[in-house]
């Protein structure tokens, strides 16, 4: 699958080399390069676009602005001198952020992203409803909705699933439940939480609030956990 891009810099030197880079990487396709952000709007409002290259400092409209404006289909790769804006391009539904001077290593890892955020749609694909756990040294295993999944704790030497109607303990490490867990619904927020976003009741910068409790956002968590928010804003 190819991504379909643009560029979007009122500086023409860091065009050409996100051009450059762009035509190094086999899985995008370059559809225009504009140093203005409303004529890359007026191109946006008639083309389908996958990715954005987007400065955030430019005239008459920023690139934060224009995030905003844009379909929710469209991704956004923020590049920019200012590290300050970082936080504010991810809860921006950003893949990711880019630092200038930009190097092509560190470009590859942002667009390698774009093969995990962007799936193509698979029609009537069942949907996982439950798991199986395992409850004691028994081979006991106990199957567990997903629905009634608010939040999965990770302790010292076991794992607790906080559920709607009760809790159940397994030796199953966060990880496994992890990958067992449909993507679409769960997230790794910290080393020792994964959150059913369905039973988010609200977050901020620093914590998420479910099931009448307050929980961390790890740092290295916090690009992932804004990205999947960003995905279900309005």
């Amino acid at each position: 699958m190819k991504f379909k891009c643009i560029i979007v810099d009122d500086e023409p030197p860091a065009i050409r080399l996100i051009e450059k880079y762009v035509e190094k990487v086999g899985f995008l396709e370059h559809l225009g390069s504009f140093d203005d952000s409303l004529k890359a709007l007026e191109f946006l409002n008639k083309t389908e676009v996958d990715v954005i290259f987007l400065d955030i400092q430019m005239p008459q409209l920023t690139g934060l602005q224009l995030s905003k404006i844009i379909s929710r289909d469209t991704r956004v790769i923020f590049t920019t001198a200012y590290p300050d804006f970082a936080l504010k391009g991810f809860e921006l539904n950003a893949v990711d952020y880019l630092l200038k001077p930009i190097s092509f290593e560190r470009f590859y890892q942002a667009v390698a992203k774009l093969q995990h955020v962007i799936k193509p749609a698979v029609a009537d694909a069942p949907q996982q409803e439950f798991l199986f756990v395992k409850t004691d040294g028994k081979n006991k295993f106990t199957k567990v909705f997903l629905r009634d999944i608010i939040y999965i704790e990770g302790l010292q030497n076991y794992v607790c699933l906080h559920l709607s109607n009760g809790q159940i303990i397994t030796l199953a490490s966060l990880k496994s439940l992890l990958d067992s867990l449909p993507q679409y619904d769960f997230v790794q927020i910290h080393k020792s939480y994964i959150v059913s976003l369905k039973q988010i009741e609200s977050t901020d910068s620093f914590s998420v609030f479910i099931g009448g409790k307050e929980l961390p956002i790890g740092g290295s968590y916090k690009e992932g956990f804004f990205r999947r928010i960003g995905e279900n804003r309005v």
